[in-house]
């Protein structure tokens, strides 16, 4: 079964646990002490039933303000495929937040109030998921039952962020009018809208392909450690140990290390003691070479075929996660894979506003939950690729020197 990790988001009260918490109830994805947890709450929706949002919503802020502050991880299954759910949050001073929920999804679920229609947090959003590469939206306009499962009105908005929309780089949009509250089109189709013939969410969510997502076609592959058997039996054993982060490997292909550039072949690929003929993204394996060559952890493994350059320069959108401002100038640490090496932020380009995609020429500072493009210089050189190639290596996070807290996640635009 194959693995589908998606994001929810949307504007404050939006209903987006809710509609996880729904998905949870109605595919009958929830334990028995969860719900009486829930019970002992005394807390009931509009109806007098359960409030499914506290499925979702741990932290006692969030209960008490009813609104969600960190993201939370929800994991289920179906006869289908497996899932991660991240419901992330809406507020605008928990940006960093919702960046870290989406940094690896392959799906975001957004949320549109129908009463409201789009608002300015849908449509940052909406951007932050284009930014961060996700190849898929799925729109659903919730809230359907109060203003009377009207068409018109899931048309309108359908038409209007369709047009706003028309802007990002990923064209794949799917737009499902629900109630979250109620359970129409969540699981089960809805008899009050049946004027719409497409899929549930739940029938979305299961059948969406995701095999295309992963990049088959560039190998990268960073050494995370050097297996060296202490036993007298296999002294001769140098296996390299790592996530196959994209692309295929066979045994026999012709590899180059870098960034020595020394070329040999493959002899063996293993997954814990099982031998295989093929590897490929997002395995984690172990790799055998031909040829004694110095291979230790933050090298990477290409085909030689592949066109790939370390470089200490490059440029990179940047969300800054720290209450401490970013400045030009700036010195940090930078962790990119298995790599760890010393930064300056050489500059800031710009600041980007994640409602409108205008570029602000304010480079003097960028403050917390800020979003920015900038020019790094590291001490080492890197193996980078563009982020809208290669998500898996063109991803990075900033780290401060002193206290190790991540104070940035960063995303390579381009690469001297």
């Amino acid at each position: 079964m194959d693995l589908l990790r998606f994001i929810t988001a949307g504007n404050v009260d939006d209903g987006k646990s809710t509609l996880i918490g729904r998905l949870l109830y109605d595919t009958r994805q929830i334990f028995e002490d969860q719900l009486e947890a829930i019970q002992s709450t005394g807390r009931q929706n509009e109806d007098g039933q359960l409030d499914l949002s506290l499925l979702t919503d741990g932290l006692k802020a969030e209960r008490e303000q009813g609104i969600t502050i960190d993201v939370a991880y929800k994991y289920f299954t179906t006869e289908k495929r497996k899932f991660i759910i991240a419901d992330t949050p809406g507020h605008i001073q928990y940006t960093r937040n919702m960046v870290t929920g989406a940094s690896n999804a392959n799906l975001a679920v957004i949320l549109v109030d129908a009463r409201k229609g789009v608002q300015e947090q849908t449509r940052r959003h909406a951007i932050i998921s284009s930014l961060l590469g996700i190849p898929r939206l799925v729109i659903c306009v919730n809230k359907m039952d109060l203003v009377g499962f009207d068409e018109t009105i899931y048309r309108e908005i359908v038409q209007e962020f369709s047009q706003f929309a028309s802007q990002f780089r990923s064209k794949k949009i799917a737009f499902i009018p629900v109630s979250a509250l109620k359970g129409d089109n969540v699981a089960v189709p809805s008899e009050n809208m049946f004027w719409y013939e497409g899929p549930t969410v739940l029938n979305y969510l299961e059948t969406v392909p995701v095999a295309s997502d992963i990049n088959l076609d560039d190998a990268r592959f960073p050494v995370q450690y050097v297996i060296r058997p202490l036993t007298a039996e296999h002294h001769d054993y140098r296996g390299y140990a790592g996530k196959i982060i994209s692309g295929t490997y066979k045994a026999g292909d012709e590899v180059t290390v870098l960034p020595s550039g020394q070329t040999t072949t493959i002899r063996t690929l293993a997954l814990g003691n099982q031998d295989l003929q093929e590897a490929f993204a997002p395995m984690s394996v172990v790799l055998q070479l031909n040829d004694e060559i110095d291979v230790s952890r933050g090298d990477t493994i290409v085909k030689s075929k592949d066109n790939l350059e370390a470089t200490r320069e490059f440029g990179a959108i940047v969300c800054w996660m720290h209450k401490k401002a970013l400045k030009p100038g700036a010195k940090m640490l930078l962790r990119h894979n298995a790599t760890e090496t010393r930064c300056i932020i050489q500059a800031i380009d710009y600041k980007l506003d994640v409602n409108t995609m205008e570029k602000l020429d304010d480079m003097d500072k960028v403050v917390l939950n800020e979003i920015c493009s900038v020019q790094i210089k590291t001490a080492t050189p890197l193996l980078l690729d563009k982020y809208e190639e290669n998500r898996s290596n063109g991803g990075f996070i900033l780290v401060d020197e002193v206290s190790f807290a991540t104070v940035g996640a960063g995303m390579v635009t381009e690469v001297e």
